[in-house]
Formats: structure tokens, C-alpha cells, sequence
């Protein structure tokens, strides 16, 4: 297959994650809740959220805000690029504003998304993921052996773009108005995802802004669904501590509750929902491209004794066809050494599904020395 042909075909046997039991079903029936059934997702004192700890108060100790519509803003672009440089040097999280979204797009999409989880457990498991078929469908992901710890929450992924890559079989036809309003979002942050990759481009020094763009073209949203845990929600993580594996995720908290951490200082700094943003996270992909210039950060999801919590992740990676190493301008030449190999794009994802959330170790499998 040629380089053409390879970018629009459909990602294929590409592995996949072993079928786990229904989270959001097991929180419904608390009475078969025992230390049997719950001892799959208890975790130690080091991974559990009773170790969280809390850094400071002050504005350096929170996670950075970056306004999409200065970067284009001729009066104030130079200083919001050094905002988003600095947040991506120090810390691989920032929440963007101002971001062109409309407050339409993202309502509907919430509803629906919430909608999805709502429906009966029959309706969900009909959209079940497949053996060997990747990630697409309800279920669970990165769960590789029959004995490791397990998430709280359940899952939902769709391949979203390009339109060529999406398995309609999977999508829902409940809500009726899912599939119009994921299109509709899918779209609008992709553009975001691109223009803060431009930027990105520019203050890399890089010449030609479609390296750093091209992992914009494909698109994944992974929907969560994380119960409430009322006997252990202290001992149990409705995420577990992992870095992306991807290029850029932009975070919808559909929910007002808060869950997401990030490590930070040898702790864990909560994320709270800032309203009308999208938390954005440097992924592996642009740790590996910028020769670690950026670097990708841990985070997790922790969950509530009383309410439920629903989130919407659009990740941000290449199409098939291409390369995933260190930029030229950035590593090689007079540059710095390649700290990070370069493998096709359905190797590194074939790697990635084979994985399970486990840090930064998809990047320890990258680092030509580790």
C-alpha cells in the first residue's frame, strides 16, 4: 500500500483492550458490591487519592489559562504565543478561552454525551468494542491482563476524523441527535486542536507549520462515565495515572464536579472545571516531536462518594501513513541528538493499544536510551 492509500484507509486490526465488567452497573446495585467484587479496583496507598497533596495557592500553583482569540489578536499575539510557550515548557496542561466554540455546539454535545450513558445497559453493550478492533465502542480500554487493577468509569470512543475513518456501526442512534451534535463538536475543536498546533509551530521555530498540524487529522473522542463510589471512593481512581498517547487532547468536563489531576511537584493538583474552557494536555506524540522540548504529563481522575462525573476527551494524533520522530529543526543536523525513535504511525498505535496506563511508559518505550 502507498503513502496515499495508507492515509485513508481505515485504522485495522489494530488490538484491543479485554472485556471488563459494567462499572456503571455495579454502582446501580450497591448490595453486590462486596470485597470480592470491589478488590479489582482497589489500589494501593501509593496510586489511591487519600496520598493527594496539595501544592500551594498562588498563581503559580495553577494550571494556566490561554486565550485562543489573542494568539489571532495582531495587538496581543506575541504575548499570549509566550503564555502558551510557558505553559507548554512548564507544564503540558493549560485551559483554553475564548476558543470559538459555540455555546450551542457544546451544550448539545453535553446532553447528548450524558444522554448516551443514561440509557439502558442493553442499548450501550448493543455498541460494545470488538476483539482486535482497536478502542471504537462502550466499554473499557488499556486493560491488557485479567489480573491489574481496573478503572472506575466506563467508556464510550468514537473515531470522529476524517469522516472516512468513522465505524457508524458504533455510533448511537440514541439519543436521536447524538450523531449531529459529536459532528458538529468533533469539528469545532478540531480547528482549535489545529491553531493551537500552529502556534505551536511558530514558537518551535519550525518553518512549516503542517509538521505540528498534520497530528490534528485524526481524531478520537473518548466519552467517561464515572460513577459515584460510596464505599471506597478513596480507594479507587476512575482513571488510572497515565500520560496521553497522543498528539494534543482537549478535555470537555461535561460535569461541574471535579476529578482530574495532574502531577505536579511530587503531588497532585486538582483541575477544576473553569466554565466555557477546554483543558488541554501536550501529549506523547508532541513529547517525541519536539526531542522532549514539551513533555507530556501524568495525570488522573479521581472519583466522588455521592455524584457522578462525565467527561469528553478529543484526541489529537496523524493519520496512518506517517511518521511519528523528533522534527528536523528541533533534533538532527546541527541541532540537539534524537532523544526519541521514529516509528510509523501504526506501529506506535499498535503499541499503544497493547499497553495499559502505566505513567509515562509508552514514552519509556520511545527514549532511544531510556
Amino acid at each position: 500500500m502507498d503513502g496515499a492509500a495508507a492515509a485513508t484507509a481505515k485504522p485495522r486490526n489494530l488490538g484491543g483492550s479485554l472485556p471488563v465488567p459494567n462499572v456503571q452497573d455495579l454502582a446501580a446495585r450497591p448490595g453486590d458490591l462486596t470485597p470480592s467484587v470491589l478488590s479489582r479496583y482497589l489500589r494501593d496507598t501509593d496510586a489511591a487519592p487519600a496520598v493527594l497533596s496539595a501544592i500551594g495557592g498562588d498563581d503559580d500553583d495553577s494550571v494556566p489559562v490561554v486565550d485562543l482569540a489573542r494568539l489571532f489578536d495582531p495587538e496581543h499575539a506575541d504575548e499570549e504565543a509566550a503564555r502558551l510557550r510557558a505553559a507548554c515548557e512548564d507544564w503540558g496542561f493549560f485551559q483554553v478561552v475564548n476558543h470559538g466554540v459555540p455555546d450551542k455546539v457544546v451544550d448539545d454535545v453535553k446532553e447528548d454525551v450524558k444522554g448516551f450513558f443514561h440509557l439502558p445497559l442493553a442499548e450501550k453493550r448493543a455498541l460494545a468494542q470488538e476483539p482486535g478492533g482497536g478502542a471504537q465502542g462502550y466499554g473499557q480500554a488499556f486493560v491488557v491482563s485479567e489480573d491489574q487493577k481496573l478503572d472506575w468509569a466506563d467508556m464510550y470512543f468514537l473515531y470522529t476524523q476524517p469522516p472516512e475513518y468513522r465505524e457508524l456501526k458504533f455510533w448511537t442512534l440514541g439519543p436521536p441527535t447524538f450523531r449531529d451534535s459529536m459532528e458538529r463538536y468533533s469539528a469545532e475543536v478540531q480547528r482549535v486542536a489545529t491553531d493551537l498546533l500552529r502556534i505551536m509551530a511558530k514558537n518551535l521555530g519550525v518553518e512549516h507549520a503542517e509538521k505540528m498540524t498534520r497530528i490534528a487529522e485524526w481524531q478520537g473522542m473518548r466519552m467517561n462515565y464515572y460513577p459515584p463510589c460510596p464505599p471506597a471512593h478513596d480507594k479507587v481512581l476512575g482513571l488510572s495515572p497515565h500520560s496521553d498517547p497522543v498528539g494534543l487532547t482537549l478535555l470537555l468536563q461535561v460535569s461541574p464536579v471535579a476529578g482530574l489531576q495532574i502531577r505536579r511537584k511530587g503531588g497532585w493538583i486538582p483541575v477544576a472545571p473553569l466554565p466555557g474552557a477546554l483543558v488541554a494536555n501536550v501529549g506523547d506524540v508532541i513529547e517525541v516531536l519536539t526531542n522532549g522540548s514539551y513533555k507530556s504529563i501524568e495525570h488522573r481522575a479521581v472519583v466522588s462518594a455521592c455524584e457522578e462525573r462525565v467527561s469528553v476527551a478529543a484526541f489529537h494524533s496523524a493519520r496512518f501513513g506517517g511518521v511519528y520522530g523528533p522534527l528536523e529543526e528541533i533534533a538532527g543536523g546541527c541541532g540537539e541528538a534524537p532523544r526519541y525513535k521514529t516509528v510509523s504511525v501504526e506501529d506506535y498505535v499498535k503499541l499503544v493499544l497493547s499497553s495499559k496506563l502505566d505513567g509515562k511508559s509508552i514514552m519509556d518505550a520511545m527514549k532511544i536510551n531510556p
